[in-house]
């Protein structure tokens, strides 16, 4: 009897169950992100007419947020750091342009973030406790503004806002 009711019961693959805990796990856990964002750059090679958007709805206008670029990309990219122009379109119409540059690469050669294989993910803060002048809808544009027209091996590009936390 109780192998008739296993078998019209069938419990989930180890491999599901566990996919669904992480995934449970990893957005219950992360209270500070109030945005993020990953775009696949497609066949791995970001071109200089291929920018990155990102749209983002913001109500809170009294807190600080971070602002940090998720950068995936394998061990043959050609450089150690990438440039990228930033264009912030506000809900009132008006821009901003910034030019920031990451570093990916240690002067020792050793590539920063986290590797896994020949692949390198790495989560770069370039503004701190910045608040948001209005609320509404925010378009972030991000273009690859080396001097290279393409660029191999960027796999990824993101956008992660979270909460300021002085700690």
């Amino acid at each position: 009897m109780v192998r008739a009711l296993l078998s019209r019961h069938r419990l989930p693959k180890p491999e599901l169950f566990l996919f669904l805990l992480l995934v449970l796990f990893s957005s219950s856990c992360d209270k500070q992100r109030v945005f993020e964002e990953n775009t696949p750059i497609p066949d791995n090679i970001w071109k200089a007419d291929q920018p990155v958007r990102f749209e983002v709805t913001i109500d809170d206008t009294l807190s600080g947020h971070n602002f940090l670029m998720n950068i995936r990309h394998a061990e043959g990219y050609p450089y150690s750091n990438l440039f990228v122009f930033l264009k912030t379109d506000f809900p009132n119409g008006k821009a901003a342009r910034d030019t920031i540059e990451f570093i990916l690469q240690n002067p020792d050669g050793k590539w920063s973030g986290s590797g896994l294989g020949d692949l390198w993910d790495s989560q770069i803060q370039f503004k701190q406790n910045i608040r948001f002048p209005l609320k509404g809808k925010y378009t972030f544009t991000i273009e690859q503004a080396m001097r290279a027209p393409a660029l191999p091996m960027i796999m990824e590009m993101g956008l992660r806002i979270e909460k300021y936390s002085a700690e």
